[in-house]
């Protein structure tokens, strides 16, 4: 079995790079067609297109923060304190407002699970 880059794949490396070429040197799309062109998103799309979820920023519900922090932290990081949490969201590279959020819990407080963790922070960002 073959690793790495056959005959084909290096020419259409070439394609592309040659294709993306005025792109990346304007910084705007350069084509004639506008149907060439990706969509730009909407107002209605899912959190992941608008960037990380992060408790505090409008629209954020208390799920989505939920959902971030077990995607993130896993059923092993539980129970912990906000320390405890915070080191392991930095270990594994979480967004930044979501870990300083969690630096800001108070520290002594243990959560038993992301849900615990998701109500603290949205309650805290609330008041």
């Amino acid at each position: 079995m073959q690793r790495g880059s056959d005959r084909l794949s290096r020419h259409r490396d070439d394609e592309m790079k040659h294709e993306l070429q005025g792109l990346l040197k304007s910084g705007h799309p350069t084509r004639s067609e506008e149907w060439h062109d990706p969509e730009p998103t909407a107002d209605d799309d899912p959190e992941i297109w608008g960037g990380p979820v992060t408790p505090g920023r409008a629209g954020t519900s208390m799920e989505a923060v939920r959902l971030e922090a077990a995607r993130i932290l896993g059923r092993g990081s539980f129970p912990a304190t906000s320390v405890e949490l915070a080191r392991g969201l930095r270990r594994k590279h979480a967004p930044d407002a979501l870990t300083e959020a969690v630096e800001r819990l108070p520290r002594k407080e243990t959560y038993a699970t992301a849900q615990e963790l998701a109500q603290a922070l949205t309650r805290r960002e609330a008041s």
